[in-house]
């Protein structure tokens, strides 16, 4: 085992999410609600709502897991990917499923109870090999929202570990190692 020692070295990162071993990915249709809001790369989708079952589309999670975003819908174009604003214009997206690891800026940093409750927020605390799960937002979290929110379809299904803690050596990305 080694470490990498990224003291006095400004990673300059400029995605939501950077990929460092890719699962399986797919160009997919995505819902309208997110071709209206947007999305970031990292964040958490489910499959439907259909309106024709030949076409199956994401849509943001809502503590369903179902692959997350590769790419934000408004990331910007460059040399190797070229894909600014076609994801909008195209309807489409791309879903990574599968077992990956990444660093992520989409993740809850405050607990659901003071989401919920309002200021002052209490800040969730990462640990490494944190189980995570989709918040009801679609962002990575190690709670199980849709248990603490008593919604009928909990418990959450488990689809990740925390790999590495968001901390200023990594620009506070979290890091995940992906499960499905």
């Amino acid at each position: 085992m080694f470490v990498i020692d990224f003291k006095g070295i400004d990673l300059l990162r400029s995605r939501d999410c950077v990929v460092f071993s890719k699962g399986d990915a797919y160009a997919v249709t995505v819902s309208q609600a997110m071709l209206d809001g947007g999305w970031v790369g990292g964040q958490g989708v489910q499959w439907g709502p259909y309106t024709d079952p030949d076409s199956p589309i994401l849509t943001y999670s809502s503590g369903l897991f179902g692959g997350f975003m590769l790419w934000g819908s408004d990331e910007t174009a460059d040399q190797f990917t070229a894909m600014s604003s076609q994801f909008l214009y195209y309807d489409y997206g791309v879903v990574m499923a599968g077992r990956s690891i990444m660093s992520t800026l989409a993740f809850e940093k405050y607990t659901y109870a003071s989401r919920l409750s309002g200021p002052p927020y209490v800040p969730i605390t990462y640990n490494p090999c944190d189980p995570l799960f989709m918040s009801l937002r679609g962002y990575w979290t190690n709670q199980d929202e849709l248990t603490l929110s008593g919604d009928p379809r909990a418990p959450a299904l488990y689809c990740g570990l925390v790999s590495q803690v968001p901390k200023a050596v990594n620009q506070f990305y979290l890091g995940v190692q992906t499960k499905l």
